[in-house]
């Protein structure tokens, strides 16, 4: 879309996180802030105003402060819940530091994480009550005095694995606040906030590795939202499905959508995402790429199942044609395939790997816009995005306002790592000034990793991360991103992941391979009975389009899914590369 000079859209300005709860209160009082279901299977859905919101964070922060965690630091671990959702605004908004954790983690790094940052609190959900259990039951816990649950039944499960260490639930806590707050307890209200200074520090994911504390400010948080949302024109309801202890689910869907007014409706889990779209209808999604490459294979799974697939393709083509001449019918045209999500759904914001524009393309022919942006823990996360009305394929948009990004050391197709400067930047690496110091060029840019080049107009096209680069002995570089995207493409592939392969014979040989996880279902429609002659034939049509130093060179198989973390991201690293 050509429509490069359209207005910004309007946004509320972000100081911290205590005045963007106070301030939605103010904007939108009645309006539903949080929604969910207490249990799945319920069929009331619980719905908390703006107004609610507010008294639950106020509360449970007064009753913090009365216990001393002023400028403290809690972890919070759990499952996306309304009180994980208080709680972690309520942990900034008394000027705390919260410790956001995954908890899918094992339990040694949980405990190391706690441990790393002298957390003295620890707030927790029912997942973590196991895991919990097996910490406390060892006494590795020294700097934490409060244990908080979110729910009675998680404070019960744990309670005989504490010794001397006091536990409530957020619950009760809240009750406190509010006893206090009627009293004449302003404490609340009275402190200053400082948004420079340390308010989070997340964990990386770690992908490639072991992860490194970020250390993000109010003000990271809090601006990189304020200038990120005047990007998009965002709907009135969202469903969360991310991981809350990320910052795409944490900044993006909570703060960026809560301070605009959006109602933000939080699913109960992601065998519960399907059934939960079609019945709570949100206007848009926040995802991650492999939710849509799993929507996408629904559409063409149904109509393939139903024998429609020649026929969707064709009407297609034809909304395509009318909307060239201005015409646009495609929600009526494709109502049935929107009712299967939900009927209302108009907008996706896609983030966090790159996306291939097949999928953006088939979204946008049956009536759903996507935009794709780009991410990064280290920058709050949002770098850059494409917009309601002006968008580009094959890129992740322009930079958001007054961050500054360019290309380091690029080849002769422009391409080099991004690097990054603006008041969305980290402060550093948690207690690691090693890492902070070679994670910033000479002029205080911030280097993502990833690899990419800007074109004339300074959008941002991404090529791949840095750590996945499989570098030649000729000196050519290849990227694995770029072959996977082709590969993704191919009838029957769910998953495919492409690395040098390491031969424990040949030392210095190196071998491109492609490792695939067959969608079985659909080679058994396609009638595939001799599964690696079927994509190593796949495979060598691909590798005649390309440059033959990119070709891959072996085809393996697997009969399970790739190990992936909380984001749903393939975890490359704990995959074996031995050839021999």
């Amino acid at each position: 879309m050509s429509n490069r000079n359209y207005p910004v859209y309007k946004t509320t300005f972000i100081d911290d996180m205590r005045s963007l709860v106070e301030e939605s209160a103010k904007k939108y009082p009645c309006q539903t802030a949080i929604s969910f279901k207490n249990t799945p299977s319920d069929k009331e859905v619980v719905r908390i105003s703006f107004t609610r919101w507010r008294d639950d964070v106020r509360h449970l922060g007064t009753s913090l402060i009365s216990r001393g965690f002023r400028e403290k630091k809690i972890a919070l671990i759990g499952e996306n819940s309304y009180e994980w959702c208080c709680s972690f605004f309520s942990i900034m908004a008394i000027g705390a530091v919260v410790v956001p954790i995954d908890r899918e983690l094992a339990v040694k790094d949980i405990e190391g994480i706690i441990n790393a940052t002298s957390c003295e609190a620890v707030i927790y959900g029912k997942t973590m009550v196991s895991k919990l259990a097996v910490i406390l039951a060892d006494g590795n816990l020294p700097s934490v005095r409060l244990l908080i649950a979110f729910n009675d039944e998680s404070c019960a499960s744990v309670s005989a694995k504490v010794d001397d260490r006091e536990i409530l639930t957020v619950f009760n806590l809240e009750q406190e606040g509010r006893e206090l707050f009627s009293n004449g307890d302003n404490s609340y209200y009275d402190y200053k906030i400082d948004p420079h200074r340390l308010a989070s520090i997340v964990y990386t994911s770690g992908t490639t590795g072991k992860g490194k504390g970020v250390m993000l400010s109010q003000a990271n948080i809090g601006l990189d939202m304020t200038l990120g949302m005047y990007n998009f024109d965002i709907t009135r309801k969202t469903l969360h499905v991310l991981p809350p202890h990320h910052t795409f689910g944490s900044t993006v869907n909570y703060v960026g959508h809560l301070s605009q007014g959006c109602e933000v409706y939080i699913s109960s889990g992601l065998k519960h995402v399907s059934e939960e779209i079609r019945e709570q209808q949100p206007t848009h999604l926040i995802l991650v790429p492999a939710f849509l490459e799993a929507m996408n294979k629904a559409i063409w799974s149904t109509a393939r199942k139903n024998g429609k697939e020649s026929l969707l393709k064709a009407m297609m083509r034809f909304s395509n044609f009318l909307m060239k001449i201005g015409i646009d019918i495609r929600r009526k045209l494709f109502s049935s395939v929107l009712e299967a999500f939900g009927g209302k759904l108009e907008l996706i914001i896609c983030g966090g790997a790159k996306l291939d524009d097949e999928i953006i393309r088939t979204f946008d022919s049956i009536g759903i816009t996507i935009l794709n942006g780009y991410g990064i823990t280290e920058c709050s996360p949002l770098i850059s995005a494409n917009r309601n009305k002006y968008r580009k394929p094959g890129s992740v948009g322009t930079p958001i306002l007054a961050c500054n990004v360019r290309i380091d050391d690029p080849d002769e197709n422009g391409e080099g790592e991004i690097c990054v400067k603006g008041p969305n930047v980290m402060l550093g690496y948690y207690n690691d000034p090693e890492a902070t110091a070679a994670a910033f060029d000479s002029d205080g840019f911030f280097r993502t990793g990833d690899y990419g080049r800007l074109d004339e107009e300074g959008w941002i096209y991404i090529t791949g991360r840095k750590k996945n680069l499989i570098i030649l002995s000729n000196g050519k570089n290849v990227y694995p991103e770029e072959i996977e995207a082709d590969l993704q493409k191919v009838e029957g592939v769910a998953e495919v992941v492409v690395y040098a392969g390491e031969s424990r014979v040949q030392k210095d040989k190196i071998t491109i391979v492609a490792e695939i996880f067959p969608d079985q279902s659909v080679l058994d429609s396609l009638g595939i009975t001799d599964p690696q002659d079927y994509f190593e034939k796949q495979v060598a049509r691909i590798n005649a389009k390309m440059p033959p130093y990119k070709a891959v060179r072996r085809v393996r198989l697997r009969d399970r899914e790739f190990e992936k973390n909380t984001s749903r991201k393939i975890v490359r690293f704990v995959i074996d590369r031995n050839l021999d």
